[in-house]
């Protein structure tokens, strides 16, 4: 079965806002397991103070006691302002995605009102064309537009056999130190520079690659996909231009027919579409700010907190401490029941600290997916595969393929690639004014505010 355009952006939709979910779930786990850690952190110290109990010179007990609460203290107000900063940050990316999710839906309107426009031109071009494909301006244009599309396709092809072609012939040269060494120096050229010395030793270097006769093999196998790439580009902007008198052409016909108005409110429309997805790349990229202070807050990586929790720990792991807890072990057994829940507590403190670090990777996978989906979704508006006449031969791209491509089975730019090869047209008119979004190939253009 195929897959239809709206379908397969409402499966990237969804599947956006089940990472966002999960990113939202896992950072509010390791807020909790990092609060879990502090308090046991403070039972461990309370029962050490218990076993120091008599055994500890009352002033050193008493110090150890003070300072324990004072780290105690320091801890529990640390984490309480964290508690308040990601409460806010968790408002703060409810409201995102409330406005993602409005964008979203204003977006997805005016792509309706948008197809409203284009089947009325795409009706007045039926009516039209009898009588168009009978001028012969307009059958020479378009033989001229195809034959020039053909050529730049063709250019495009050459180049890109050129490139493979310096690739895998020009790799044995690349793979020779002595050669690359020489071809970096510019010897052989005007651009060489060296002392006597040098040019004396690199002489010899030459001499024993054979750097004369295989230089300008080099040169040429890097040159040639250069000058065929300049010509490429002239290709491509000859047929543009082509193809750009043949809309003309075409747009003249259908607004005598009477379709001028459509075409200006298709062209207010498209506008407020690409706003809509500005819009839309805007609060992308503030929740994306909002979700990695939400992340860093739940991790505990500022000053503040790794300083209280780095006093705690430190103040547990004093040398007196470990000494006082090995000797009760050795000891009598009226110690054991305290030796027994500090063991039971570090245990649990252990567990929690590596699923924080579970957590931690998970989150650092998620957000990295996360970009990567929204890249693909925005290269996926933007070369209109969103449009109703656009389908996917290939179903499981919304299914099989989108969860290898979550779980990392699949790079984001293969899979990007499987749906560009998958799309197809359900019913092309030929018009410049059918579907849109042509697509050009590229991959990943969408911008980001400078985000990595």
């Amino acid at each position: 079965m195929s897959l239809a355009g709206p379908d397969a952006l409402r499966s990237l939709e969804e599947a956006l806002r089940d990472i966002r979910r999960e990113e939202d779930e896992i950072a509010r786990r390791l807020a909790r397991s990092t609060e879990l850690i502090e308090k046991l952190r403070e039972q461990e110290g309370d029962l050490l103070l218990q076993l120091a109990a008599g055994r500890f010179d009352p002033a050193d007990e008493a110090a150890l006691a003070a300072a324990l609460s004072v780290a105690g203290h320091q801890a529990r107000e640390v984490l309480k302002g964290h508690g308040d900063d990601l409460a806010a940050v968790e408002t703060r990316l409810v409201s995102l995605d409330a406005e993602i999710a409005r964008a979203s839906l204003d977006r997805a309107g005016l792509r309706a009102e948008a197809e409203t426009y284009r089947t009325e031109l795409e009706t007045l071009a039926a009516k039209v064309r009898p009588e168009l494909v009978k001028d012969s301006r307009y059958t020479a244009q378009s033989a001229e537009a195809e034959e020039l599309a053909s050529i730049a396709e063709e250019s495009l092809r050459k180049t890109a056999q050129a490139d493979a072609d310096r690739e895998h012939r020009g790799r044995p040269y690349r793979d020779d130190p002595l050669f690359m060494y020489l071809w970096d120096a510019g010897y052989g050229t005007r651009n060489y520079r060296a002392s006597s010395l040098i040019s004396f030793l690199d002489g010899g270097f030459a001499a024993l690659v054979g750097f004369a006769r295989a230089r300008p093999n080099f040169s040429m196998l890097n040159e040639i996909p250069l000058r065929l790439r300049e010509h490429a580009v002239k290709q491509e902007e000859l047929a543009e231009a082509a193809r750009g008198e043949l809309l003309a052409i075409e747009n003249a016909a259908i607004d005598a027919a009477g379709g001028r108005a459509s075409r200006d409110a298709l062209a207010r429309v498209l506008a407020g579409i690409e706003a809509a997805e500005r819009a839309v790349v805007s609060l992308q990229d503030q929740r994306d700010e909002a979700a990695r202070a939400q992340r860093e807050l739940a991790q505990g990586s500022d000053a503040a907190f790794v300083s209280a929790m780095d006093s705690l720990s430190g103040l547990l792991g004093r040398g007196d401490l470990r000494a006082l807890l090995s000797e009760s072990r050795a000891g009598a057994g009226q110690d054991a029941t305290v030796i027994e829940q500090i063991d039971d507590v570090r245990q649990r403190a252990n567990e929690e600290d590596y699923e924080t670090r579970d957590h931690k990777a998970r989150l650092k996978t998620l957000a990295a997916r996360r970009r990567e989906l929204e890249d693909i979704q925005y290269e996926f508006k933007r070369e209109g595969f969103d449009h109703p006449g656009v389908v996917f031969a290939d179903e499981r791209l919304a299914s099989d393929r989108l969860n290898d491509f979550l779980r990392g089975g699949i790079a984001a730019t293969a899979y990007w690639e499987l749906w560009r090869q998958s799309r197809s047209v359900a019913s092309p008119t030929g018009w410049s004014i059918g579907l849109g979004g042509a697509g050009t190939g590229m991959v990943f253009g969408r911008p980001r505010d400078g985000r990595g």
